[in-house]
């Protein structure tokens, strides 16, 4: 099977599911114009789709559709946001013109985690125990502040309303058992599954009950690089070096000394071993300031790199994990590890462990805290 998702942090949670259920997978970015099969049983394409304009997204997706085309005839699945974000309606419309499938059945639905659709409404449920303590509609939670793809409504014909005419199916879903149900309702060769996690298991039939495959946590392995790309992360103390972006980049100052220091700081510390953070203080939500704080981290992540490759490279953040890996050039990669739900280790192709961590998880015991 294929995946193409519309982030990195979604195509790595994909990868870590299917290695949790005892796959072979290859992730890669910026899907390269020839890849080996090698044995894989799922290969993962990560996109920053989610984060460009609409025209941008439908251009790469139709980019990614010609490589897939020449490939073997292989099921392909569109891995989206659970919170309805994104270019959703123009990438499933160019996948439908330019693959044989006839429909798509969106469900972006995760009912494992309480978000569901229940007559054409996504709610978000908060539970406890089993016993249902609120249910809000999308609009009325924190994705409503959401910079780029704001939730303004919480049903779905309103939010997609090309969607029916473009041949893209949105069914209710309540619970995994509706989810398998709707899987089982149509014929997998004619039509593109797209959505969130708990629609891929049922779609690729694993057995929510198997046996993951999982590390306990993140062993310190020296030398080791740790990105905090979230100015909502809280502060890490594992022993190691903290070195936080100067308040002046915020507002645009040059960031020439700072890499000059972290370099200096990197090659003097005797592990090589360092923890880069944004600091939140006087933080601007503006997306001007967030690319370059984003840019930022990742031009220092690379020339530390240059000056000596790390053992273990942890990353925060999926913008910020983006960003990073694009300007070391590291495309390929092998999933190892399965951390935790979103948390996924793999090996880029110089041999540097690569760790991706959601900015909205909490580090909580991820370094055996």
């Amino acid at each position: 099977m294929i995946v193409i998702a519309d982030d990195i942090t979604g195509a790595a949670e994909i990868a870590g599911i299917a290695y949790a259920h005892g796959q072979k997978v290859r992730f890669v970015c910026n899907i390269p114009d020839s890849i080996e099969n090698d044995g894989y049983d799922l290969l993962v394409v990560a996109t920053d789709t989610r984060s460009m304009t609409e025209k941008e997204a439908t251009i790469e997706t139709l980019r990614i559709i010609k490589h897939i085309n020449s490939w073997d005839d292989k099921p392909l699945f569109k891995k989206t946001d659970s919170a309805l974000r994104g270019h959703v309606v123009a990438e499933l419309s160019a996948l439908l013109e330019h693959t044989g499938y006839q429909r798509v059945v969106y469900l972006p639905a995760n009912p494992s985690k309480g978000r569901i659709i229940d007559h054409g409404i996504y709610y978000i449920e908060q539970k406890d125990g089993g016993k249902l303590l609120r249910r809000r509609p999308l609009h009325e939670t924190d994705f409503s502040y959401d910079p780029e793809f704001p939730a303004k409504t919480s049903v779905l014909r309103e939010r997609f309303p090309d969607a029916q005419r473009q041949h893209i199916v949105m069914p209710d879903a309540t619970t995994l058992e509706e989810i398998r149900h709707i899987v089982n309702q149509y014929d997998e060769g004619k039509t593109l599954f797209a959505g969130a996690a708990d629609l891929f298991k049922a779609v690729a039939g694993y057995n929510s009950a198997a046996p993951p495959q999982h590390v306990c946590h993140l062993a310190l392995d020296f030398p080791l690089l740790v990105v905090c790309g979230s100015t909502q992360s809280r502060p890490l103390d594992i022993g190691i070096t903290v070195a936080a972006m100067p308040l002046e980049i915020y507002d645009g100052a040059n960031s020439e000394e700072w890499y000059v220091f972290l370099q200096r700081q990197y090659i003097n510390d005797k592990r090589h071993s360092l923890i880069l953070t944004i600091p939140p203080h006087r933080y601007n939500h503006d997306k001007e300031t967030a690319l370059r704080l984003r840019h930022t981290m990742a031009e220092a992540v690379r020339r530390l790199c240059q000056c000596h490759l790390p053992r273990h490279l942890v990353i925060e953040g999926g913008a910020t994990a983006w960003s990073t890996l694009q300007a070391l050039g590291w495309e390929q990669f092998d999933i190892v590890g399965n951390v935790a739900p979103g948390v996924v280790q793999m090996r880029a192709m110089c041999g540097t462990i690569v760790t991706l961590k959601p900015g909205s998880y909490d580090w909580g015991g991820l370094f055996g805290e």
